[in-house]
């Protein structure tokens, strides 16, 4: 069932300090070239500051269109609103970054992504979801479909690339981690 309505603000659960300590260490891990299981470091620019924000991702490429989508355990988190006012971002795993662009997906389309993403990384997002998991019915992940923002990413032109030169000042400078 949707955690959001009409007079009450989207979907958000906030991560507990243990939840926002481990997701530093994991961005600190991607950021110097180490995945976990496929995670990334998203970087996408703040709507309102304009700085780049960081916060680490697990990309889902469905089996069913090829495509590659990021989806939002969390909800309608900093990082979902700043990749609607952005159009996309950066995904990083050390010096190699990919920048794309994000279409947002519509709740109607969600079933399926949220499903395959549920089977992959269920065991680390279950207590996002509200009880519906990956055998839940298609009309259970509907229902929480608005709850979960899913981003479509389309690889920008010359991809991938790999940072040079980059100061460690400087790339501590672009963003906090965060939303």
């Amino acid at each position: 069932m949707s955690a959001t309505s009409a007079t009450s603000s989207p979907y958000y659960l906030k991560g507990s300090r243990l939840n926002v300590r481990l997701n530093s260490v994991i961005g600190w891990l991607a950021r110097h070239g180490v995945s976990l299981m496929g995670s990334t470091e998203l970087s996408v620019r703040g709507r309102k500051s304009g700085k780049m924000q960081r916060v680490p991702v697990n990309p889902y490429t469905h089996e069913g269109d090829g495509c590659q989508y990021l989806v939002s355990a969390r909800g309608h988190s900093q990082w979902v609103r700043n990749m609607r006012a952005a159009g996309g971002g950066e995904l990083r795993v050390g010096r190699k970054v990919r920048e794309f662009t994000a279409a947002e997906v519509p709740d109607a389309e969600k079933v399926p992504l949220l499903r395959g993403y549920l089977e992959k990384w269920g065991w680390e997002v279950n207590q996002y979801f509200q009880g519906v998991t990956a055998a839940s019915s298609d009309e259970e992940i509907l229902a929480a479909a608005p709850d979960h923002p899913v981003f479509r990413i389309t690889p920008s032109a010359a991809q991938p690339r790999k940072e040079q030169g980059k100061g460690k000042a400087a790339a501590r400078d672009e963003g906090a981690v965060g939303g």
